[in-house]
């Protein structure tokens, strides 16, 4: 018997149209940024072991968080992990290499930032919690608080189960050296740079989350508090918008409310997050004579890492398998 050609049509007609339509699934995707400081970072002044050092733990702590993100993890795990790497680290200015007080000690602050629902958690003027970071996703998930501070914070720390530490083991000689060249000349920032570290991720399900760890300003006065813990200074997250972690001189972004202004420009003015990172960073700091840089990410991966600094140590990882690792400015 023939099938004449009216009746194949048909029945492949029949067929596409009875069939079900098999999708592809696009891969899920996450993106990660930090940063490790900002400030006179220049190439003659970093010799060759020590840029590679640096460029090693900054791929060190993004692997960290890599790995949690593409295992389908939170972005607020990733963030985390990932700072605990650097603040393990002494080469920047955060847990283990914190810088020293005018009292000669280490006090140290965090943060932490959900930007599903916009829950937060700080410490300040910590001394003896070997991970901040830890300490303040303890405070936002484990207390009604946003911020703790000092003894408080630490006591708290110690019922959460965290690692804690006797002062000295915050201590590097290379801080101290710094500590004795500022006390001498009574600069309070003698390497002109701020070694803040940072982290913003962005998950599979497309939450957001921000996180910033520091030791502050060498020879600060006791008690003082930078923008590090500060929740939209320092450290900011909103699905809707971006994160945002900064570094830098803490006092103007602590006036300028930084972290929040770039979300806000994208949210209320419609600016791309690089354009609002320029303006804030670029602009408004700027005209104040105020240093330091920002890094950002928002829901579809967009990445911003802008300062008016001649460097930062900064990076990002994609799911895509884009990623970067610099230092020095262009």
């Amino acid at each position: 018997m023939k099938i004449s050609a009216l009746t194949l049509l048909v029945s492949a007609l029949l067929l596409m149209i009875l069939l079900p339509v098999v999708e592809t699934a696009a891969a899920p995707t996450w993106s990660l940024v930090i940063h490790g400081g900002a400030g006179t970072i220049l190439r003659e002044n970093l010799d060759t072991s020590t840029e590679a050092a640096y460029r090693a733990k900054m791929t060190e702590a993004m692997d960290a968080g890599a790995a949690i993100l593409a295992a389908g993890g939170s972005s607020l795990d990733a963030v985390e992990a990932t700072i605990q790497v650097m603040e393990d680290s002494p080469l920047f200015n955060a847990g283990k290499g914190a810088v020293f007080t005018a009292a000669g000690t280490n006090e140290m602050d965090a943060s932490i930032m959900d930007g599903r629902d916009g829950n937060a958690g700080a410490v300040a003027g910590v001394r003896t919690i070997r991970n901040p970071i830890n300490a303040a996703r303890a405070v936002m998930d484990n207390s009604p608080h946003v911020m703790m501070a000092r003894e408080g914070a630490e006591k708290f720390a110690a019922s959460q189960g965290l690692i804690m530490e006797d002062p000295g083991y915050f201590r590097t000689e290379r801080r101290w050296r710094g500590y004795l060249k500022a006390k001498e000349k009574r600069d309070a920032d003698p390497d002109r740079k701020h070694g803040t570290v940072g982290c913003v991720a962005v998950d599979q399900e497309g939450n957001i989350a921000a996180g910033t760890s520091t030791g502050g300003m060498t020879l600060k006065m006791w008690g003082r508090i930078g923008d590090s813990p500060v929740i939209g200074a320092g450290t900011y997250a909103n699905n809707k918008t971006c994160g945002v972690s900064a570094t830098g001189h803490g006092e103007y972004f602590i006036r300028n409310v930084v972290a929040y202004d770039i979300s806000a420009l994208m949210e209320y003015a419609g600016l791309s997050l690089q354009k609002a990172a320029e303006k804030v960073v670029m602009e408004k700091l700027v005209a104040q004579k105020a240093t330091g840089g920002v890094v950002a990410l928002d829901a579809e991966g967009n990445i911003a890492m802008v300062f008016n600094t001649p460097g930062m140590y900064r990076g990002y990882r994609k799911s895509t398998g884009e990623t970067e690792v610099a230092i020095f400015g262009q």
